[in-house]
């Protein structure tokens, strides 16, 4: 926060100088806007953001021609700050435009024009058409292989971003591939503290989370974190972050004191490094009441989930997603607590927002759905559960590939249903795929697999 508000102090000091001594359109005063801007935005503070950036764009539409690079960079700022908000049609549309300034302003192969496709295919990505990121983010790639020295950092993160793409989709085999070609690049050329380093190797890390093997992450989420203690003051957000990856292997793998002990000293750094309504405050509360909620201390869970509510109601829009996600964990722990109906009020507020804010194949509408029926499951409504299944089942069969960890949630709770309902068979046949894919994505010693396999002997048993 201190870093924040001292820049802010500084910019604001040569903006009441420059608004003194230049005229109203003067170019210098959209830099300041610019910079006002930039600083807002990286405190989370979205619409304060919004209103600089805006401000800087007027003057540069007076004082420059419709084609003019800055125009550009301008429209991109703008999508950026849409793009934070999850407003990502806004976002699509002022990156739309700066790209096609940037089409007619620059040749074929020049880097901006990379960073513009990298720009859209972030927004694709984070809207879950993951295949409409990868068409955008190779295209990029193209550009970038052309353009650059086969080191430059740029390629670097190109290839990161491509692996991003495979990891959200599950394929982490693949995600990996790219992500050591970041490393092996990124390992040339920079030095061997450079924070971008730890950057790469928490995406490895992640990976390798991803795959359910614990061990490899931790290894990795460790180098990364090694670096940005040697590299970043004390209370840097990202040595928070790493805190938090840290924490949630340790989660995963139920050592819960573990993972307190990491979330909360995030959560520490989070405190002094960000202002009070920052949304990355709201993800840490988040995390320590996810692990208060997996040792079944539901009232400890509620608390620091509701403090990640209030956070993320004033410090973003009403139908932005992590709005529905706050609001889903509340919904969680009054499943379990056996709360259904308190359960079924926090799921469906969470419902409503994805449907308005995500594309309709999106996998957070997938899990949502799971939430749902998994209530109606609990109620013993088997039939209800069933149908919202179905519809979770729908959409992951459209958006992720068919060795997905998650088509085994989908089909190990089909497969619950139907045991529920009586009808063995079918319950044998869904709880036999999940084991499969299970089998395939995970350790032979994960938790998952022993759950599969011991749901799949009670349904022989009643056969």
């Amino acid at each position: 926060m201190g870093d924040y508000s001292k820049a802010l102090e500084f910019y604001e000091k040569a903006l009441k100088i420059r608004e003194k001594a230049l005229l109203p359109n003067h170019p210098d005063l959209a830099t300041s806007y610019n910079n006002i801007g930039r600083v807002y935005n990286n405190m989370g503070d979205y619409s304060k953001a919004l209103e600089f950036y805006e401000k800087a764009h007027q003057i540069k539409e007076k004082a420059l021609p419709p084609n003019h690079p800055s125009l550009a960079t301008s429209y991109n700022n703008i999508g950026l700050v849409y793009d934070n908000m999850s407003d990502y049609s806004k976002a699509l549309e002022f990156y739309e435009k700066a790209h096609k300034i940037y089409e007619k302003a620059l040749p074929l192969n020049h880097p901006s024009l990379a960073t513009s496709y990298n720009n859209i295919g972030g927004v694709y990505k984070n809207m879950g058409d993951y295949s409409k990121a990868l068409e955008f983010y190779e295209e990029a790639h193209q550009i970038f292989e052309k353009a650059l020295p086969p080191n430059h950092p740029s390629l670097a993160t190109s290839y990161n971003n491509i692996g991003e793409v495979y990891n959200n989709m599950g394929d982490y085999s693949k995600a990996l591939e790219f992500y050591e070609k970041d490393l092996e690049i990124t390992k040339k050329a920079l030095p061997p503290n450079h924070p971008s380093l730890a950057i790469s190797y928490n995406n490895i890390g992640m990976a390798y989370f991803g795959k359910g093997d614990y061990s490899k992450a931790l290894e990795f989420y460790e180098k990364a974190h090694q670096i940005y203690e040697i590299a970043l003051p004390p209370n840097h957000p990202f040595l928070a972050t790493s805190y938090n990856n840290i924490g949630g292997v340790y989660d995963d793998m139920g050592d819960y004191s573990k993972a307190l002990e990491f979330y909360e000293k995030s959560h520490q750094i989070f405190e002094k490094a960000l202002p009070p309504n920052h949304p990355s405050l709201a993800t840490s509360y988040n995390n320590i009441g996810l692990v208060y909620n997996n040792m079944g201390d539901y009232s400890k869970a509620l608390k620091f989930y509701e403090k990640d509510l209030e956070i993320t109601k004033k410090a973003l829009p009403p139908n932005h997603p992590s709005l529905a996600t706050s609001y889903s964990n509340i919904g969680g722990v009054y499943k379990n607590m056996g709360d259904y109906s308190k359960a079924l009020e926090f799921y469906e507020e969470a419902h409503q927002i994805f449907e308005k804010a995500l594309p309709l194949n999106h996998p957070s509408l997938a899990t949502s759905y799971n939430n749902i029926g998994g209530v109606y499951n609990n109620m013993g409504d088997y039939s209800k559960a069933l149908e919202f299944y179905e519809k979770d089942l729908e959409i992951t069969k459209k958006v992720l590939p068919s060795n997905h960890p998650d088509f085994a949630y989908s089909y190990h709770n089909i497969g619950l249903a139907y045991y529920g309902k009586g009808d063995y068979s079918k319950a044998l046949s869904f709880l036999e795929k999940a084991l499969v894919i299970r089998q395939k994505s995970l350790p032979p010693t994960h938790p998952l697999i022993k759950e599969t396999k011991d749901n799949i002997g009670y349904v022989k048993k009643k056969m």
